[in-house]
């Protein structure tokens, strides 16, 4: 079966998969997939065939824009590009697909920056729009991982520093009323929360339609937002990364960064709850648990033995995120908690948006496995999509308000080459994953074998994986083979360097490479290092359990 599947997967091409292209920009964006080389094969039709309709679907979503090339919209009823999700967490997925399609959604944001410093929220057909800032990824985080990835172009680099340094004082002037060194929320669109119990009795836009006020009247605004100024933070640890790339001294912005870090913990954070929560005008927490705290953690914030305790307390905890189809939006224990997703809400329902965000949070922590038993139901129920909605129901899976969604697009892609693909990262490794889908909803096959294809600098690069194993072949011919449950992680040349457990069960066997056949006993979450012929341990940090209350 598995040479059927290699020659399935040599055999498949995207243009042919995908049907006629609807404009003319998709003939672009092809390309640039033709380039990357990615192409997927499985066991399972089904599964192949929902991958290629959610790569046609994702082209409706690449329009072109005039001056700026053809840019990613938010897809479905959202059309334009928005700041807190386009223009940053979907850009950067797409970077490792068509990068000159996001570079191009990164500089909308620049190119359309006021002349006070800020950037738009959005930017649609219409023009590029100011009256909120609604931000939740870091957008010098997205840019930093794409310039590592494609290339390291300085110019672009240097351009997306100076209007970020601009926002950045912007914010610093007009986002911190009350003087606390927080990021200040006005509105519920702020944070693009539309319809959470965290802004009951709260105005959706800031007062008068202005970024830069906030309603007088109101009893409880101004909110010490944790997840704005946990962005703000990471905005600033990555500036001064980049200012160091640029020859300039990272140490000012480093500096800005431990203040905001000191000022979300000494006014956000909740000890005794181990939570993050709004502070209200009258200095009161607003206590809503929401996926506030995986934004928080998601910038970064704490260290392993801080995101473990939120792990176990609430992130892996089924009465409180860890539905049947995670992250929900709200605790499931609020009783003002809302499962349904059959509109714009974060009431409750799970939404593509923080899903595609988790990934991040749990690999800064060498959560590998952890992260897999969140991949595992979402790709259930991504492999019998039709419309690729926004929202997902926590209960069933079923998919909600909306369609062609490119973050629910992009999460099929990203998690698929996550799971079983193979995946450049930081510009400098590849990861091979020998994982596959699993069958979580009523036995329905997902994908039992799967092939991977990608292109690295010349190279081809193919990877497929069965229960019995994976096997690697590096332009047509075999490679590398290893035990399955593990990953190898390679430089750009395929040269070995380490591998990870990526099962909760502890992995005994050998990986065939370079002729020899090296023996390695490898658990969840451990890392071996390979050097001379053989395998030392990085780290062994164990696996962190779900719970139930």
């Amino acid at each position: 079966m598995t040479r059927d599947l290699l020659q399935q997967l040599r055999e498949v091409t995207a243009d042919d998969r995908i049907g006629v292209l609807k404009k003319a920009a998709d003939r672009g964006a092809m390309e640039q997939w033709r380039q990357s080389g990615v192409a997927f094969a499985a066991s399972s039709e089904a599964m192949e065939n929902v991958y290629y309709s959610g790569l046609h679907k994702l082209m409706d979503c690449i329009v072109p824009m005039d001056g700026n090339g053809h840019v990613l919209h938010e897809g479905g009823v959202y059309l334009g590009s928005w700041l807190e999700s386009t223009g940053t967490m979907s850009a950067e997925l797409l970077s490792r697909f068509m990068p000159a399609v996001a570079e191009a959604t990164f500089r909308l944001f620049a190119d359309y920056q006021r002349e006070d410093g800020l950037i738009p929220y959005k930017v649609t057909p219409a023009g590029p729009a100011y009256r909120q800032i609604q931000m939740v990824t870091p957008l010098a985080r997205s840019v930093w991982n794409h310039y590592v990835q494609n290339g390291r172009n300085k110019m672009f680099l240097r351009s997306m520093y100076q209007a970020m340094s601009r926002f950045d004082d912007w914010l610093a002037s007009r986002r911190d009323t009350r003087g606390t060194g927080c990021v200040e929320a006005f509105c519920t669109f702020d944070t693009g929360h539309d319809l959470s119990p965290r802004f009951w009795h709260i105005p959706d836009t800031p007062h008068l339609d202005d970024a830069a006020q906030c309603n007088p009247d109101s009893p409880l605004l101004p909110f010490l937002a944790p997840d704005l100024t946990a962005n703000v933070y990471c905005q600033r640890q990555y500036l001064s990364r980049i200012a160091e790339e640029l020859g300039e001294d990272g140490a000012e912005w480093k500096a800005k960064a431990a203040a905001s870090r000191q000022s979300l913990f000494s006014h956000c954070y909740d000890e005794e709850d181990e939570f993050f929560y709004d502070r209200d005008r009258g200095g009161r927490f607003v206590r809503v648990q929401s996926d506030v705290l995986l934004r928080v953690l998601a910038c970064e914030v704490g260290d392993r033995d801080f995101f473990d305790a939120a792990l176990r307390r609430y992130l892996l905890n089924t009465s409180k995120f860890f539905a049947k189809y995670p992250f929900t939006s709200i605790a499931m224990d609020d009783p003002r908690f809302d499962p349904f997703s059959s509109y714009n809400t974060w009431g409750g329902s799970s939404n593509f948006l923080s899903i595609i965000r988790a990934a991040h949070a749990f690999e800064h922590h060498g959560r590998y496995v952890e992260l897999t038993w969140v991949m595992l139901p979402i790709l259930a129920a991504l492999s019998r999509m039709t419309r690729f909605a926004q929202t997902l129901s926590p209960w069933t899976g079923e998919e909600g308000y909306t369609e062609s969604y490119s973050p629910a697009l992009l999460c099929l892609l990203d998690y698929v080459e996550r799971l079983c693909g193979i995946m450049p990262v930081a510009g400098e490794e590849l990861w091979f994953t020998g994982l596959l889908p699993y069958d979580m909803d009523h036995g329905q096959e997902v994908a039992h074998e799967t092939g991977y294809r990608r292109a690295v600098d010349g190279t081809v690069y193919e990877l497929i994986t069965t229960r019995q194993g994976a096997v690697i072949y590096r332009d047509m011919e075999e490679y590398m083979a290893f035990p399955f449950g593990v990953r190898v992680i390679t430089d750009r040349n395929g040269q070995l360097l380490k591998l990870i457990g990526m099962s909760i069960r502890e992995i005994e066997g050998c990986i065939c490479y370079l002729g020899q056949s090296l023996p390695f006993t490898i658990k969840g979450n451990e890392q071996l290092e390979y050097a001379d012929g053989g395998f030392s341990r990085i780290s062994d940090i164990g696996v962190v359990l779900p719970e139930y209350r």
